[in-house]
């Protein structure tokens, strides 16, 4: 990391309980942001197993997820983690069948998850529209907050999870990085703009029903638990990003505009193109 990158970094720490201000990073196209993106989540996934012993990270799919995970399959530092004490979670899904092309599990393990040795009970998907929940959305949203809440309490409260751990749903193990793809009308996860599941405030994990993008039925994180994370990395690259990003960086609300809310306890790392970023005011963009 160059040295004013670094001096960035530093200061967007935040202290104590808050939440860090955003850091923008820029990298001229989305090929070399997927590979700088893949070296630096490997250095974060090393450094957190030194200081802990283990990782978590939440996955995100779409088209910058997924670019970002076939380039971690090729970097040369991917062999430098231990895989089996990395905890693999995931901010949403589509409630779509298990092994459907189009769930975001899918597309992880193809592109990455299946070449890697992962300890397979540290792998934890949501749960699938064919599983044993069957159709009912909610109560498959309830089962994975009671298992993010299990590995809450294993973590224990040296390991900065938030909430009681006591399996009931109110806690989530304090992801070391949350990844977020930004949806061209600010979205994030399953968090859509004027979206009920945007306003929650108690639950860490809801069913998402009629969401403006198809499929309709998803589960999705919620704003408590990816507030819970260390660090929340966000993903945009393309022109048709730039105008979500220019407005979810000057934004207030995000009810209104979700990628605006999604932040860490640690750093809030936005990590675009120049494409993306095309949009950003001056004073945002320094």
């Amino acid at each position: 990391m160059e040295a004013a990158e670094a001096a960035q970094a530093q200061a967007a720490r935040a202290p104590g309980g808050e939440q860090a201000p955003p850091q923008i990073v820029v990298h001229p196209d989305k090929e070399r942001m997927a590979r700088a993106t893949a070296a630096r989540l490997i250095t974060a996934i090393v450094d957190a197993q030194t200081a802990r012993g283990r990782a978590h990270i939440a996955l995100t799919g779409g088209r910058n997820g997924n670019a970002l995970l076939a380039a971690l399959a090729q970097a040369p530092g991917r062999d430098g983690v231990d895989w089996s004490r990395v905890d693999v979670w995931w901010g949403d899904e589509r409630f779509l069948p298990d092994g459907d092309p189009d769930r975001n599990h899918t597309q992880a393990r193809e592109a990455l998850l299946d070449a890697l040795p992962l300890e397979p009970s540290r792998v934890h998907p949501m749960p699938a529209g064919d599983g044993p929940h069957g159709d009912d959305v909610d109560a498959a949203a309830e089962a994975y907050a009671a298992e993010l809440a299990a590995a809450a309490g294993e973590s224990g409260p040296g390991d900065g999870a938030s909430g009681d751990g006591d399996g009931t749903g109110g806690a989530v193990p304090a992801f070391d990085v949350l990844l977020l793809g930004l949806g061209p009308d600010t979205h994030v996860a399953s968090l859509f703009p004027g979206h009920p599941a945007a306003e929650e405030a108690g639950r860490t994990v809801v069913g998402v029903r009629q969401a403006p993008k198809p499929p309709p039925t998803r589960i999705s994180l919620t704003f408590p638990a990816l507030r819970a994370a260390r660090e929340v990395w966000l993903l945009a690259a393309g022109e048709d990003k730039a105008e979500a990003a220019a407005g979810a960086l000057t934004a207030g609300d995000p009810a209104r505009t979700p990628a605006a809310g999604a932040r860490g306890r640690e750093r809030t790392l936005w990590i675009l193109d120049e494409q993306a970023a095309a949009l950003l005011p001056e004073s945002v963009r320094g």
